[in-house]
């Protein structure tokens, strides 16, 4: 087996050496790796050109989900398999395909583990292979990327500044036939459960259905969401409202913050989503 490694060096807050780590792993392994270190300038073209140079049996996203992001779009309704090393600050995927977060079992996953089609979602131009959102959280992950302080503790300054600043939107969903307007403080569009802080926005998700999930946040009900994260008692309607749906069209009246699996897209008006069935294999 040949393994290409896709390694974003930025990701997380991590102060070892990755490309030192997985070496010694395989290094009397018969299985042959190949390295592959994102430049700063990095883009598609270079990654899937490396792809087809290595012609390896599996890409592995080394980094967070924006990382693994770049690879399932470049391996986009192919037959390649994705396997996942959790090294970015949150790294929501990993977590809601059950990765092991030490990295020496995650290699061993990577190399042992079994391919497993998955669906994804398709905002505007870009893939969702996890969640995506308009509002609250976008501004959140805008502000989290300017701040010096990682993990949890930056995330939560970056809340607490996003609390006191952001304002709802008036937004209106186009779905199923129905058109539902409403105020809202965010709209996430949900393949998977939870965001990689572990708080479960969207306990229905499933990431090999033929939907996707549209949570409204309807006021900043986070004692809502908590609230289902401890005891799974179901959302306030009144408070947040969950839509299953192929396809959405969702617009905004005023330029609002989007974000895609954790990457701060900019502001948008609209946003349109559907679902791309089997899009991906991953290794689980």
């Amino acid at each position: 087996m040949k393994l290409l490694f896709i390694i974003n060096p930025s990701s997380g807050s991590h102060d070892i050496n990755l490309k030192e780590v997985i070496s010694a792993h395989f290094n009397d392994k018969e299985t042959e790796i190949d390295l592959f270190e994102l430049p700063k300038d990095c883009d598609l073209d270079k990654i899937k050109k490396k792809i087809k140079a290595s012609n390896a049996d599996r890409v592995v996203a080394v980094g967070g989900d924006g990382t693994l992001k770049l690879v399932a779009e470049c391996l986009l309704r192919t037959d390649t398999p994705i396997a996942i090393i959790p090294a970015g600050s949150a790294n929501g995927m990993a977590k809601e395909l059950g990765i092991p977060t030490d990295i020496e079992a995650a290699l061993d996953l990577a190399e042992s583990g079994t391919p497993k089609k998955i669906h994804v979602t398709k905002l505007n131009d870009e893939i969702c292979i996890h969640l995506s959102d308009l509002g609250f959280n976008a501004y959140l992950v805008k502000k989290f990327d300017t701040l010096s302080e990682r993990g949890m503790w930056g995330y939560a300054k970056a809340t607490w500044h996003a609390l006191w600043n952001h304002k709802r939107m008036e937004v209106e969903l186009k779905l199923k036939g129905e058109t539902v307007k409403s105020p809202a403080a965010m709209v996430a569009f949900a393949n998977a459960t939870m965001y990689g802080s572990g708080l479960k926005i969207n306990p229905d998700g499933k990431l090999d259905d033929e939907l996707f999930e549209v949570i409204l946040v309807k006021d900043y009900s986070y004692l809502e969401i908590l609230k289902i994260w401890v005891t799974n008692i179901p959302f306030n309607p009144k408070k947040i409202e969950v839509f299953q749906t192929a396809e959405v069209k969702i617009t905004s009246k005023h330029k609002a913050h989007f974000q895609v699996d954790g990457e701060y897209i900019g502001k948008i008006n609209t946003v349109e989503a559907k679902i791309i069935k089997d899009a991906i294999a991953v290794i689980v």
